[in-house]
């Protein structure tokens, strides 16, 4: 140690050495990768999700599973829905093919494949239910990589949800408790305003 440095007080030394450990922490703190920044997104629509619906989207829901789909809320409901059915992948694969008519055309044959791999191809770990010819034409698409390379496939899991899982959905208790406590939440806020009103009436006694 220089001769200088052995003349300040311990206490100073050791604080040089802690502010010198942390800027060499920040300096090799590595950019978050990929995975985190998925779950960061995942907590984020986690968030979004927990508004409650009001009575109007609810109502709007059950007139057309259109109003469903076309809704973030409609979709983050009725997914919650189809996890309890373990069909998950059925809504999932839809807003894929959504998205995926988004990507630049650079980008579509490698993510056609990637969708392929997942939802369409036979075992693939989130595989929807396809026929045989509907999976086979979709696969001779994805090799042009065109943005409609999924639209047939889309559209008949889309009339299965509507036909089947929609259904379901409208007669679910999870529709049934959103309604429940749309209710309950308006019982209380007249309740309120009557008390309100009577305490105006009364001149504020």
């Amino acid at each position: 140690m220089c001769k200088g440095l052995a003349t300040l007080p311990a206490t100073c030394l050791k604080s040089a050495k802690d502010i010198k450990h942390k800027i060499s922490f920040l300096l090799q703190k590595p950019e978050p990768h990929a995975a985190d920044q998925k779950e960061i997104k995942e907590k984020t629509v986690t968030t979004a999700a927990k508004r409650v619906p009001d009575a109007a989207e609810v109502e709007k829901w059950k007139e057309s599973f259109s109003n469903v789909m076309s809704c973030e809320m409609g979709r983050t409901v009725f997914t919650t829905f189809l996890k309890s059915e373990f069909s998950q992948e059925n809504v999932d694969f839809w807003i894929v093919c959504e998205e995926f008519k988004k990507n630049p055309p650079s980008k579509l044959a490698t993510k056609a494949k990637q969708i392929y791999q997942q939802y369409v191809e036979a075992d693939g770990p989130k595989e929807v239910n396809l026929d045989a010819a509907t999976r086979e034409k979709t696969r001779q698409e994805i090799e042009n990589g065109s943005p409609s390379c999924f639209d047939e496939a889309q559209k008949m899991i889309y009339t299965l949800m509507e036909k089947d899982s929609y259904r379901r959905f409208l007669k679910s208790k999870l529709i049934q408790d959103l309604c429940q406590k749309e209710r309950s939440t308006n019982h209380e806020k007249k309740g309120c305003d009557w008390a309100d009103s009577r305490h105006v009436l009364a001149g504020g006694a």
